[in-house]
């Protein structure tokens, strides 16, 4: 079994900041703006928006070191630089999303096909079945995104938490098998995860991939213990048995381990980009301002990217179609992607 660099731990990589934060030059803001300013004088909707029509020359070696590090290394990237006060919210979306462009293709990330998203509390709890905890203040727990990258742009941070926290699903891998292999074997189970009403023609309400896969000698993850848990609501959802609840605990308390997570929190214009077949995420509950301009507001791209691993063929479940550089986010027919520039 090969194992990925990108088993680490969270209370060692957290003393050094240089090796998984890249900072932008001056330069290389005055090359994202003017790329974005030409492509707005030339069309309103970024979704037209490419790799091709968007050029960032000077940042081609900046975009190679980041795409690297989620494939080949730590698999997240914490970029700094912006300076959100400089730039029209247009500007903003349209620097962000180009950005992406030159690291992977946008997927759609829910019913309505957005392919820029909104992480903002929407004054909804997460106990309602067709609620994504992200549109809440609550703590989301870690988990998974349905794409191989999710890449945040934060605009607001909250009055108080809302900390972003990356753990190493390797690193948890490794400590299960050290010491429950019998719990471990667990999570290779077709678990059913609840789809939250976002259910593609012909599909269950439900897809059912395991916790761990392995596969072409590299191990994949997909989890949101929610969602799991909602799941079971099914009848027809795999039945979790009174191991299989003490392995999914014992992963969370991994994962909720201050030795092997790394906490941050994400100042205004600092991009975050996770690699989510290696790693999982999470943000803690917040108590956000009483203004609305003020409130915590990030953006959101689900990236599918060139060159990246083959994944199990379990996982068209989630994705559809699995190709690399073509997978990920919402395959729903007959709708487009569109890319809102504030939430509905």
């Amino acid at each position: 079994m090969q194992m990925c660099q990108c088993a680490w731990r969270g209370d060692v990589i957290k003393d050094h900041p240089e090796q998984w934060t890249l900072h932008l030059s001056e330069d290389d803001i005055a090359e994202l703006a003017q790329a974005a300013n030409a492509f707005l004088s030339a069309d309103a909707d970024i979704t037209h928006m490419t790799k091709a029509n968007f050029r960032l020359d000077k940042l081609a070696e900046k975009v190679q070191l980041l795409q690297q590090q989620l494939l080949g290394g730590l698999g997240f990237m914490l970029v700094k630089g912006l300076d959100v006060h400089a730039f029209s919210h247009e500007q903003l979306s349209a620097m962000f999303y180009g950005f992406g462009t030159h690291i992977g293709h946008a997927r759609m990330q829910n019913a309505k096909g957005h392919v820029l998203g909104h992480v903002r509390d929407l004054n909804l709890r997460s106990d309602d079945p067709n609620v994504r905890v992200y549109q809440t203040s609550e703590r989301q727990t870690f988990h998974t995104d349905s794409a191989d990258v999710v890449a945040l742009l934060c605009l607001n941070k909250a009055k108080q938490g809302g900390e972003s926290l990356l753990v190493s699903a390797v690193t948890v891998f490794n400590e299960m098998r050290a010491n429950a292999p019998e719990l471990l074997a667990c999570l290779m189970d077709p678990i059913a995860t609840d789809r939250r009403g976002e259910i593609p023609v012909g599909m269950e309400p439900y897809f059912s991939i395991p916790v761990f896969n392995w596969f072409v000698d590299k191990l994949t993850v997909i989890y949101q213990r929610q969602y799991i848990d909602s799941a079971q609501r099914f009848d027809g959802a795999f039945r979790l048995s009174e191991q299989h609840v003490e392995a999914l605990d014992m992963f969370d308390q991994l994962c909720n381990s201050s030795k092997l997570h790394l906490r941050m929190q994400l100042e205004p214009g600092d991009m975050q980009f996770v690699y989510n077949h290696g790693l999982l995420h999470d943000r803690t509950a917040f108590v956000d301002f009483d203004s609305l301009k003020q409130r915590r507001h990030l953006l959101r791209l689900w990236l599918a990217l060139p060159n990246d691993r083959e994944l199990p063929p379990v996982f068209k479940e989630r994705y559809d179609a699995i190709t690399v550089g073509e997978r990920g986010g919402m395959a729903l027919k007959n709708v487009q992607p569109c890319a809102p520039l504030w939430p509905d």
